[in-house]
């Protein structure tokens, strides 16, 4: 798998310097070229950003609140059921802004949506360690979406053993170590 990854990175005339992407002088410079004009993506391309941006963008003060409380809520709670705690930062990646093709109005709604995004990821995670521990029990109604650890859950309404199997859901969740 890392070959295939490594393979596709050569392609793309990109690598990593520690966490950073580096890409070759020579594509750094035909993504320069191909960058839109601040005031062509404002008046002309997208002047609906305008209209929706303080909607869109005053999400931001709800979306850090979630993220201090959940980070100070499995900060607190995770260590007391042994359940290890989620990393932050294998979900939330700023990497987009360094693209030279992105002009700066581009550059800022990657770098919200790398955050809400990542966030929500990070939240998901943090609530599905919660319910593995509280209740693997999948919903009588099938879902649209759910997280990884869904599909290893209980069937709705199996009852035999249920203390007994969610005593293994918590053992297995307290013996798992990060990546």
């Amino acid at each position: 798998m890392k070959s295939a990854l490594d393979e596709k990175e050569s392609e793309l005339l990109y690598h990593f310097n520690g966490k950073r992407v580096k890409f070759t002088g020579s594509i750094r410079a035909a993504h320069r070229k191909l960058k839109l004009n601040v005031f062509r993506w404002i008046v002309v391309d997208r002047p609906q950003n305008f209209l929706t941006g303080p909607l869109i963008y005053g999400l931001i003060f709800p979306i850090v609140f979630l993220d201090m409380y959940v980070s100070l809520y499995q900060l607190i709670c995770f260590p007391i059921y042994k359940i290890e705690k989620v990393r932050r930062a294998d979900y939330i990646s700023f990497d987009r802004q360094h693209l030279q093709y992105l002009n700066f109005f581009e550059r800022f709604h990657c770098v919200y949506c790398s955050y809400a995004n990542g966030l929500l990821a990070y939240v998901s995670e943090i609530a599905a360690r919660t319910e593995q521990y509280f209740c693997p029990i999948k919903h009588a109604q099938k879902l649209l979406g759910s997280h990884a650890r869904y599909a290893r859950f209980l069937a709705y309404g199996d009852a035999a053993d249920y203390h007994a199997k969610l005593e293994e859901y918590r053992i297995a969740l307290q013996n798992e170590k990060s990546v």
